[in-house]
């Protein structure tokens, strides 16, 4: 029986049933499941080399073949589907949290959907439904948080009480239950028949497939892919794409150039079992039990039954060269827990036959979130790996969206929670992997609430102030690897309390920001801002200027000592970048990006400045560290401790002065916060670090200076209306489409990079407008709160969806920021967004279902502070950057 169970998740059954893809497609393969005498030698050059005949890898050769790419290779080391793939629970679930996620598993679910009639290949697609259910309020909850994102995409989706599950699947116990969620059209499929359909299809369009054929290393030169060196020759080509799964780690670190890919397997267990006496029927929708940790699908049947237990195993830490992935050991003992929680919910199943427990490898990623783009060093080596145990639900919308990237230069869509360029190289350390994947796969099911944070692999990049912070109550969140300060828990507060406040409502730190917020407006506090990352820009004549001018939006050509906010443009006029540059002198410039920048903006402006000796670029975000200081007091501090006047007329906003602070020198200081509040951020030698934050708090202590972190800037920013890289702005977003025209120079007198797209906007109009709304019938303390991804509706119609929010204890309510779209009421054809439009609206936020009015604005509410502060209108609309 267990041998007849790899038959038919294998590919060699598809192959039985279609012998005429071998005789098709036999003229472009090296072997197939019996070695040819003869193989097929491989081409001298190709455009693409893929590695890796799983389902990514075949869905990104199926699309771009579809988009005209012809001269396209496809290298399996073993056979095709046999990886991975061949083992997948092939359940398709569009049920996702992440925007961009779902998008692809929509895709994905439209794509197999049509594919057996494209290809005359049997994937077994059924349509199911799924069922996921709700055992707590709060588990209730995020499934409502889910529902109402798939809802305003056009994907059938309801929130039913526990009769109904039992309606729709009569063997689910119930009793325990408060609610499910149901999508009607999620479904199940054979996902090596799927893998092999891709193929096909790839093939009639002119890819070749090469089975048993090992990539030893890619081979690059000044930075570019040149070739591909296999265990049967050389292939030169333009672009590798790696989408060799568990493999692709050690496939990445192979050539003499590195490229990390932070991915790690754990072992994974499903269930088999014979068929019921009654056989299950095809259409039972597929069951998520997340409390109970637990899935559940009919096969052939029977059931099969996997999930994600509490104490994984990670494999090959060490690195294991294996070609294709055999059934690995049962471990009954281990798998006790889910079998118990299956039971539960299906105590019909007691007396059932099992066939088999299936233990397969299954690559995970330090975030949850697969890896997909092109690698910061390597031009032409794209990424496509660590799909989290989704792979058959996203694959069909990851390799589309890979094969845009590689064929127009970007995605269709915001792909930036997924690009590889969100991690660097301190990911990619092994032991950090094992530690974290241990950490991530229980977290597939656990109930997240808004602003968790991973537990494994911290306190790996810290601030010198680190200890000194953390004896004060600091509590830690991690950014890019960098330990940042969330808030500070005053002397006698329940410590244990606030490190457990997972909720969906107010929670437990609400008073401790507030006050840090007050203080903020009030007296002075000082917030540790080390983890931006610092660039520094020079050169021996007028290029760094020059280089600059091109590849930012506003103009650089300021007196030295000015500090310019401005936009890093693609050729459409998104932000790939959102910093602020400081002139040090003629020749050299001092750029502050968010965190999360460090690899993404090295890399653009790697690719980007002229190669030119004369020119350098230096990554300094290690030798600085910054201490914001913000509050209408932090002007006496700084004068106290530098004896120099810093008051508007002599240090006027925006300006970047190098001072002496106590007795440390050379610290940069500049008048700019990124609230919206009077202060500075001392940009600190790192070995001075200690003396001078010592300085200020001792100084400070007669202004009432304290500690403040990230959650109080949030606050700060948002009731200011600034936007913030990475959550509010990206690479579709435009200067033009959230306000920001004055950080444009369209007349600075020389060509910017994406200037004819922003010249076109002011032309024509915008398509989304970046607004504000404040929430109005809303209980901060009885009602759930937002946090981001909620859809906006504008008279009951769906116009977008917020992209973050924070409470604002000026206005004492609710501040949501997000992007508001105009759809034609009869074709759905998005329309120009004007004001008047935003302006005349009835809005209303929905938040878990429930729908709350807000009132819009398209513009800061500083006139609804009453407090005066000194503050031109340059930095209250600056970015905001974390």
């Amino acid at each position: 029986a267990a041998g007849m169970f790899l038959r038919l998740l294998s590919d060699i059954q598809w192959r039985a049933a279609h012998p005429k893809w071998r005789r098709m497609t036999s003229s472009q393969r090296s072997t197939s499941t019996t070695a040819e005498p003869h193989p097929v030698s491989l081409p001298a050059q190709a455009q693409v080399v893929i590695c890796g005949g799983g389902i990514m890898g075949t869905s990104v050769a199926y699309h771009l073949s579809k988009m005209g790419f012809k001269d396209i290779v496809l290298l399996e080391q073993g056979r095709l589907a046999a990886g991975t793939t061949r083992f997948c629970a092939g359940i398709v679930s569009t049920a996702r949290p992440v925007s961009i996620e779902l998008k692809m598993a929509h895709y994905s679910n439209k794509l197999y959907q049509q594919l057996e009639q494209e290809t005359g290949v049997q994937t077994g697609y059924t349509k199911t439904g799924s069922i996921s259910l709700a055992q707590t309020q709060d588990r209730l909850i995020s499934l409502k948080r889910i529902a109402s994102s798939l809802n305003v995409m056009g994907i059938p989706c309801e929130i039913i009480s526990p009769k109904k599950v039992l309606q729709l699947h009569p063997m689910i116990n119930i009793h325990d239950l408060v609610g499910a969620m149901y999508v009607p059209e999620d479904a199940l499929v054979s996902s090596a028949n799927v893998s092999l359909a891709l193929a096909t299809a790839a093939s009639r369009n002119g890819v070749q497939i090469h089975e048993r054929t090992s990539v030893s290393h890619v081979t690059i030169q000044k930075g570019r892919v040149t070739g591909v060196e296999t265990d049967r020759g050389r292939i030169q080509c333009e672009y590798f794409v790696n989408c060799a799964g568990q493999w692709a780690y050690e496939l990445g670190h192979s050539g003499e150039e590195p490229v990390h890919i932070p991915v790690h397997a754990c072992e994974h267990f499903y269930l088999l079992t014979h068929p019921l006496q009654e056989p299950l029927s095809n259409s039972l929708p597929t069951i998520v039990d997340p409390d109970g940790r637990i899935y559940i699908r009919n096969w052939q049947g029977g059931i099969l039954s996997g999930g994600f237990e509490k104490n994984p195993k990670p494999l090959f830490t060490e690195g294991r060269n294996q070609l294709e992935i055999q059934n690995l050991q049962e471990d009954w003992d281990h798998f006790g827990p889910l079998l118990s929680a299956l039971l539960r919910r299906m105590p019909g199943l007691e007396a059932l036959q099992i066939m088999q427990l299936v233990n397969c490898p299954e690559s995970f990623t330090p975030d949850m979130r697969c890896i997909m783009g092109e690698s910061p060093t390597a031009r032409g080596y794209f990424v496509l790996a660590g799909m989290n145990s989704a792979g058959i639900s996203y694959g069909g919308g990851a390799g589309k969206y890979l094969a845009e990237w590689i064929v127009n230069g970007y995605p269709s869509e915001n792909v930036w929670p997924l690009d590889l360029k969100r991690f660097g190289t301190l990911q990619s350390s092994r032991t950090f992997l094992r530690h974290r994947v241990m950490e991530v796969m229980p977290l597939m099911y656990d109930l997240k609430v808004p602003r968790w944070d991973f537990q494994t692999g911290r306190q790996l990049r810290t601030s010198p102030l680190y200890d000194r912070l953390d004896a004060q109550g600091a509590r830690w969140m991690e950014k890019h690897g960098f330990e940042r300060v969330k808030y500070f828990v005053p002397p006698g507060s329940d410590l244990l309390d606030l490190d457990h406040s997972k909720t969906f409502y107010k929670p437990d730190w609400f008073d401790i920001v507030g006050s840090e917020v007050k203080c903020c407006k009030e007296a002075v506090c000082v917030i540790d801002m080390s983890s931006f990352t610092k660039f520094e820009i020079s050169s021996t004549g007028d290029q760094a200027l020059e280089s600059l001018q091109y590849l930012f939006s506003n103009d650089l050509d300021v007196p030295v000592g000015h500090v310019v906010h401005t936009g890093m443009l693609n050729e459409k006029g998104g932000y790939e970048n959102d910093c602020s540059i400081a002139r040090l002198s003629k020749r050299s410039f001092f750029m502050i990006s968010p965190t999360d920048q460090q690899v993404h903006c090295w890399a653009w402006l790697k690719n980007r400045l002229p190669d030119d000796s004369n020119l350098v670029l230096e990554d300094v975000t290690w030798k600085y560290t910054a201490l914001n200081l913000i509050g209408p007091r932090a002007v006496d501090v700084l004068s106290e401790l530098s004896y120099a006047p810093m008051t508007a007329e002599h240090f006027p906003s925006l300006f970047c002065k190098e001072m002496s602070v106590g007795y440390a020198n050379g610290i940069r200081v500049m008048s700019i916060t990124h609230t919206g509040e009077p202060g500075f951020v001392l940009y600190i030698p790192i070995e001075y670090a200690l003396h001078v934050y010592n300085e200020v708090m001792n100084m400070g202590q007669k202004y009432g200076i304290r500690n403040a972190g990230y959650y109080a800037l949030r606050s700060l920013r948002i009731e200011k209306f600034f936007a913030f890289w990475g959550q509010d702005l990206d690479a579709f977003t435009t200067p033009m489409e959230c306000g920001r025209e004055f950080q444009v120079k369209l007349d600075k007198g020389m060509e910017f990079l994406g200037q004819d797209a922003l010249l076109e906007q002011k032309q024509n109009g915008v398509y989304k407008r970046f607004t504000m709304f404040i929430l109005e019938d809303h209980d901060t303390d009885m009602d759930l709160w937002p946090w981001w991804g909620e859809p906006i509706f504008r008279n009951d119609r769906y116009v977008g969806k917020t992209t973050s929010s924070a409470y604002s204890y000026t206005l004492e309510r609710h501040v949501c920021l997000g992007f508001v779209h105009h759809f034609d009421e009869q074709t759905g054809e998005e329309l120009v967004v004007t004001t008047d439009f935003i302006n005349q609206g009835e809005y209303e936020i929905d938040i878990a279902g429930q729908r709350f009015q807000a009132k819009a604005k398209l513009y800061p509410f500083s006139s609804l502070f009453t407090q005066r502060r000194r503050k031109d209108e340059v930095e209250l609309s600056g970015y905001q950057r974390e």
